[in-house]
């Protein structure tokens, strides 16, 4: 990764060219105004659009740009992403369509987004078929974590975030793995270094394979399940972190069941996600249905479905080769 991430309050940012803000009512209602004081530009605008994970559309795409055209913006414009995952992820596609490509900055103002969707250059949007199947990997020219917006956030919001940073610590570093069982993430110093040590292990990974060709497939740990879970739910039912959660423990009871990993592990990972009061389990109706879904992960290949599973606590493995019956038998496990 070629550009800063600056965890502090947000500095004045002077820009000359053009700039748009996007962002969604909800925040910007809480951070629109702290967040312009800062900003110089030859010109600023704002691009509102509606709050919520089912408005990551092609729709909504087609709002920002058609305001983009509004404003006359041009080549040497810039976008910046005001707002969590979702406002982050369409402020990024946006950008990489408009005129074939322009620059954007992340300000990501939730947990989540701050330890993980706005590092890393993945930018798009969700269809019928499935979660992000739609996207650009387009790299953010800054990101700007502001601590201070957390404060802010609903407990629940808060906590999603929380399951983001557990699942870095379980597939890349067992030292903060067991940091995290002693430390309270609610605490100001505590969900700072927190945040700092998410963002090192995910640039980390993200520079030695950005475009997802290897092991950065490995930071979709919990995903696999997790965004089945949140198609079959419905697209905000669960927030994301949430989804993930339940995911993690999925991949932890398949991976226990292939001998990648003790039960004791899968349970001390378990137990620090219900410590941060989010959810572990996903009553799965229609075992078959749920299996086949798997087949529109974007890690899936040939026929063959990728299972990122633990290994131990602190390493990773990606799979390609789990028999289906064990897949299903972890499935079954879950009950209706």
């Amino acid at each position: 990764m070629d550009y800063t991430v600056t965890i502090d309050a947000l500095p004045t940012l002077s820009f000359g060219r053009k700039v748009a803000i996007v962002t969604n009512p909800k925040v910007a209602g809480l951070h629109l105004a702290y967040v312009m004081a800062r900003i110089q530009a030859k010109e600023l605008y704002v691009i509102t659009v509606p709050d919520g994970e089912s408005y990551k559309t092609l729709s909504t795409i087609e709002t920002i740009l058609e305001n983009c055209f509004e404003h006359r913006l041009d080549r040497k414009s810039l976008l910046i992403g005001l707002g969590g995952g979702v406002i982050g992820d369409m402020t990024g596609f946006a950008a990489s369509l408009f005129q074939r490509g322009i620059d954007f900055v992340q300000i990501p103002t939730t947990l989540l987004a701050q330890v993980d969707a706005s590092v890393g250059g993945k930018t798009g949007i969700n269809n019928r078929f499935g979660k992000n199947l739609i996207g650009a990997f387009h790299q953010p020219k800054a990101v700007y974590i502001d601590p201070s917006f957390l404060t802010t956030l609903p407990a629940r919001e808060y906590q999603a975030g929380i399951a983001e940073i557990i699942k870095m610590a379980v597939t890349f570093d067992s030292a903060f793995f067991a940091w995290l069982e002693k430390a309270n993430l609610r605490d100001k110093s505590d969900i700072a270094y927190a945040i700092e040590q998410s963002v090192r292990i995910k640039a980390r990974v993200v520079a030695m394979d950005e475009k997802e060709q290897g092991i950065r497939a490995a930071l979709n740990y919990g995903h696999t399940f997790g965004h089945v879970i949140e198609h079959e739910a419905g697209y905000g039912h669960y927030l994301h972190g949430e989804a993930v959660a339940i995911g993690m423990v999925m991949a932890n009871a398949l991976a226990v069941r292939l001998g990648l990993m003790q039960a004791q592990e899968a349970a001390r990972v378990e137990k620090l996600l219900k410590h941060y009061d989010l959810p572990t389990h996903f009553a799965i109706a229609d075992v078959e249905h749920f299996y086949d879904l798997f087949f529109m992960d974007k890690k899936s290949a040939n026929d063959a479905i990728t299972f990122i599973l633990p290994k131990g606590i602190g390493d990773v493995a990606l799979r390609n080769d789990i028999p289906k019956v064990d897949v299903v038998a972890v499935l079954a496990a879950q009950g209706a």
